[in-house]
């Protein structure tokens, strides 16, 4: 049972009664009729194998108010393309893969690459970003929830509280943003949330003064949630990063795009667990420790663009700063495992905050050594500039993989 404070200045819905699921799908299947619904499942074809996707999908068909689902698959060759149009055929929804790795997605993507508006490197990035292509190119919903697919502890009820905000006619939302507690089987996690962004916002808010962009990003009670909602309209004009800076920057762009009351969060599920990340100690350019270093950056870049100059010194400040801060934070956050009875290994998150604090000072070098660096790809805005038909070839190429599969059959 979630309370009812209004923290920050984006506004919190919160679960307060436990309503159930059938009673917001009726709603959600009324608004349907005003505003189509869809969804975006970025995929690995790995995801497949596991544990969670299968348990999605089961979710997912019962959901009654979907128009589209969108499935962006990475990593995949032929054979394993058309086991996963096998897959996805369970589904009763209107449902396409973009198969990313096939030669049609492929060749698309490498005339945008001539015209310099396609992303510059794979990842979650890029598949999101061509299913928000597709989204746009079929016009098919209106509202569009966005989720991964690795999450052990799915229900449809997640769904449904995450497109509701933007699908109800009477409220103004255009983007909504989930929240939950990182806690499962007996452990609190979400170590690069709790032990990271929240943190160094605070250190940058002690260093820098008050700046608004740190306030509003200190108001998501869960920033790095994969899961988020928006109108159609915001996929237009949204710039989003290719590494793991994906969901800073989105938050990023949306306080660009719009003012704080047309954006909200929602309290999503009370258990959420997804495969973990490794901390990567001795390695910066993998795991949680790549993460923070990408993270670091994204906030770094969007400051910079509202005018904070920065130095080696201000990043020695920072790390000193959020050092301090965030032993605090484990200290403040064994206390609520001791009383929640759950399990917090302090020598673990010790060992991450020191990382952490490494990584902010190497995230400072690497953001004054690169000034150049541009890791978020064109909106459709400006790739529909460059290449009008852009639409209408991509939704060619999907529509043609998924001919040679039923060909195949």
């Amino acid at each position: 049972m979630g309370d009812f404070h209004q923290n920050g200045i984006v506004t919190t819905l919160h679960n307060l009664a436990d309503r159930a699921t059938e009673d917001l799908e009726y709603d959600l299947l009324h608004f349907s009729h005003f505003r189509p619904m869809g969804l975006i499942l970025p995929s690995l074809f790995s995801e497949l194998e596991g544990e969670a996707l299968p348990n999605i999908i089961k979710h997912l068909k019962e959901v009654p108010y979907l128009s589209e689902i969108v499935i962006g698959l990475d990593r995949a060759d032929r054979d394993e393309y058309f086991h996963t149009e096998q897959f996805f055929a369970q589904l009763p929804q209107h449902h396409r893969v973009l198969w990313h790795d096939g030669p049609r997605l492929m060749a698309l993507d490498k005339e945008l690459q001539a015209l310099s508006v396609a992303p510059r490197e794979m990842g979650k990035g890029r598949n999101v970003w061509y299913c928000m292509g597709y989204m746009l190119a079929t016009g098919k919903s209106e509202s569009i929830a966005l989720h991964d697919c690795d999450i052990l502890t799915y229900d449809r009820s997640l769904l449904a509280r995450l497109l509701y905000p933007v699908a109800h006619p009477q409220f103004n939302y255009e983007f909504c943003k989930g929240y939950y507690a990182r806690v499962a089987a007996g452990k609190i996690n979400g170590r690069v949330s709790r032990l990271l962004v929240t943190p160094l916002l605070r250190a940058l808010k002690r260093v820098l003064g008050p700046i608004e962009y740190l306030d509003f990003m200190d108001s998501f009670r869960y920033p790095l949630a994969g899961e988020f909602s928006f109108r159609k309209d915001v996929l237009t004009d949204i710039r989003i990063p290719s590494d793991w800076g994906l969901e800073i920057g989105v938050l990023s762009e949306m306080y660009r795009n719009y003012s704080n009351n047309r954006l909200c969060q929602v309290d999503i599920a009370d258990i959420y667990d997804h495969k973990h990340q490794d901390l990567s100690l001795t390695d910066e350019d993998n795991g949680l420790s790549k993460m923070s270093i990408d993270i670091a950056k994204a906030l770094f870049r969007k400051l910079a663009t509202n005018g904070t100059v920065f130095s080696p010194e201000t990043f020695r400040s920072v790390k000193a700063t959020y050092y301090r801060i965030a032993l605090d934070f484990v200290e403040t956050y064994n206390n609520d495992a001791i009383m929640n009875g759950l399990k917090l290994d302090i020598h673990q998150e010790e060992k991450a905050v020191e990382m952490f604090a490494q990584n902010i000072i190497t995230a400072g070098q690497q953001f004054l050594e690169v000034p150049m660096e541009r890791p978020f790809i064109p909106s459709w805005n400006r790739v529909v500039s460059a290449m009008p038909d852009v639409y209408d070839r991509l939704i060619a190429a999907v529509e043609a993989d998924r001919a040679e599969f039923v060909a195949d059959q």
